[in-house]
């Protein structure tokens, strides 16, 4: 199976650029979309009429927002981290199939003052209790913008950036505890070594032409379906956004 996840920082502004062009052309059994900054019935969408739509989005207009396009219908949808309809903020859908779960989830940043660190971290906790109550019944894939850098290989500079959000240790540590539960980081699993490989470029500076960046964007999958990853890519070419899409190819996961 073949899924993308894509933060694609307004989806009002990915549709004007090359948004339905990639979504076609990468033909994906599930592709993530994180910062829709849209709601449902704000915006006509031309996507392919075999895919379902379901959205998770922010009280607040313009603001945050996932939404997860897929050919196969779900069991059942989760909103937020805590299993109930209160996700404010529009950061995390949760589709449930007969063999795992599929997690989109857009990680709160914690601001360039870190002023929403502590929220940010309150967050992480209930997210990894949440993943880690679901693992209990079946496997999990989590695809989304993550937030953090987790290893100096993640980023261009990690001593000059070392404080800022998203490198934060505090926010790295809290990564690893998710790791630590379970879960498998695919892209570094199959590419240990790969330096560069990064996924989220400011927009300041021009610094993606200067493959200054940070890795952010991840497919975790649980331990017990790690044998399953054929492929964990980063489609850095795919431009329309300050974030790349990524995809994961699996071989052995099912849908029943």
């Amino acid at each position: 199976m073949n899924f993308i996840s894509w933060n694609v920082n307004g989806l009002r502004s990915a549709v004007k650029k090359n948004f339905y062009e990639f979504f076609n052309e990468i033909d994906a059994d599930f592709f993530n979309v994180q910062e829709t900054r849209v709601h449902e019935n704000d915006i006509a969408l031309e996507v392919p009429g075999n895919y379902y739509q379901y959205w998770d989005s922010a009280e607040r207009p313009g603001y945050a927002g996932v939404t997860t396009f897929t050919k196969h219908k779900a069991q059942n949808v989760i909103y937020g981290v805590d299993g109930t309809d209160t996700d404010v903020e529009g950061r995390c859908l949760t589709l449930e199939y007969p063999d795992f779960y599929l997690i989109n989830t857009y990680v709160p940043n914690s601001g360039e003052e870190l002023q929403r660190l502590d929220y940010r971290l309150d967050w992480d906790q209930k997210f990894i209790t949440f993943v880690n109550k679901l693992t209990g019944t079946k496997p999990v894939v989590i695809g989304g913008d993550m937030s953090v850098a987790y290893q100096p290989i993640d980023i261009d500079d990690p001593e000059e950036d070392h404080h800022k959000a998203g490198y934060t240790q505090q926010e790295r540590d809290d990564f690893g505890r998710l790791l630590a539960s379970g879960f498998v980081d695919t892209f570094r699993a199959l590419h240990p070594h790969q330096s560069g490989a990064y996924t989220w470029w400011s927009y300041r500076y021009d610094e993606r032409a200067r493959d200054r960046g940070w890795r952010m964007d991840y497919f975790l999958v649980s331990d017990s379906i790690q044998n399953d990853v054929a492929e964990s890519n980063i489609l850095g070419n795919v431009m329309g956004s300050d974030h790349a899409p990524i995809q994961l190819i699996t071989d052995g996961l099912k849908l029943n």
